[in-house]
């Protein structure tokens, strides 16, 4: 999955950008926080647990 895709998916449930980290980028919701990896493409197995987290 592109990270794009995955951004918007989080930013449709109320993430939002927050900071960079080192190799992540940083989204959260209220105190709830997520680390996005900073490639282009993401690991169909890590995106899928992330929105799985999240129930998307």
């Amino acid at each position: 999955m592109r990270q794009r895709e995955l951004i918007k998916k989080l930013e449709t449930v109320g993430f939002t950008f927050y900071r960079h980290g080192g190799n992540h980028d940083i989204y959260i919701r209220n105190e709830q926080i997520e680390k996005i990896p900073r490639h282009r493409e993401i690991n169909e197995q890590l995106a899928r647990a992330i929105l799985k987290r999240w129930g998307l």
